[in-house]
């Protein structure tokens, strides 16, 4: 039995389904579809966005600003359970998680924090910090906490927009954004607490040492048609599932967005 899984950060569900690549939605044989930044409430979108047919569909919306962030997961495997958000109260409203519980493992859609714009000081100069990094990274170590815990029971999948560059080789100019969040230390470093814990990047587990893969191109300066990109969405399966990956890569032929999607094929 083959689960064949993908996540797409859309940058606007209502946007993205307007156009010619919304075709791929159905067309590539998915069991278990994931959208990142979906900018909408279930209750704005059309039945055919809301509810696909074939398809169980669990959505994560922002309740502290309208048209920001949001989650969504499709499966044409019905969950044995579903929730949204962390359990944590702090880093709930935001709609970044869906998580879904299936036989085989325990599956979460994320779309994490970005680090934020520069804080200024009292003259309006930038102090070098940004904003919303220690949100980042609280909101990171508490998905940790949880998916460990869940992990005492069945395996981990997890994907989606982590808005970080792992190590150099997933960005075209690593040197030039070591002071940018999205390859700042601090973020980095939890994702190598990530790995050392036993999470497996499956992209990278299949194709080490490999370069100029990116999932997220600015939109400025024609930056994707450069391939000057950020691989910053992945799958990631806790290291019970190694022997279950199959296949994982990057839709780079899709587009309707500023990240392409990335697919896992997991075997059982």
């Amino acid at each position: 039995m083959q689960i064949k899984l993908a996540s797409w950060n859309v940058n606007g569900i209502r946007a993205v389904s307007a156009k010619e690549d919304w075709k791929w939605f159905g067309s590539r044989g998915y069991d278990v579809i994931s959208l990142q930044e979906t900018k909408a409430d279930v209750k704005q979108l059309d039945k055919s966005l809301a509810e696909p047919e074939g398809y169980y569909s669990y959505f994560a919306s922002s309740v502290v600003k309208k048209g920001y962030s949001g989650t969504a997961v499709f499966s044409k495997i019905k969950p044995l359970s579903h929730e949204i958000e962390l359990p944590d109260e702090q880093f709930q409203g935001e709609g970044r998680i869906v998580h879904l519980e299936f036989e085989q493992f325990h599956f979460f859609n994320g779309y994490f924090p970005n680090g934020g714009g520069e804080v200024l000081d009292e003259n309006g100069k930038a102090t070098g910090e940004f904003k919303r990094v220690p949100y980042k990274m609280g909101f990171f170590e508490s998905f940790f906490n949880y998916a460990q815990k869940l992990r005492q029971s069945k395996p981990i999948v997890v994907c989606g927009d982590f808005n970080i560059a792992h190590q150099a080789i997933d960005l075209a100019r690593p040197k030039t954004n070591t002071k940018n969040t999205g390859f700042l230390p601090i973020e980095r470093a939890f994702l190598d607490k990530f790995v050392a814990a036993g999470y497996i990047d499956t992209f990278r587990h299949l194709h080490e040492g490999q370069e100029g893969h990116y999932t997220w191109w600015s939109y400025k300066t024609r930056a994707r048609e450069k391939n000057v990109g950020w691989r910053i969405d992945y799958f990631f399966v806790s290291e019970e599932l190694k022997s279950n990956i199959k296949d994982a890569y990057i839709e780079n032929d899709v587009y309707g967005s500023d990240h392409c999607p990335v697919g896992l094929v997991l075997e059982f």
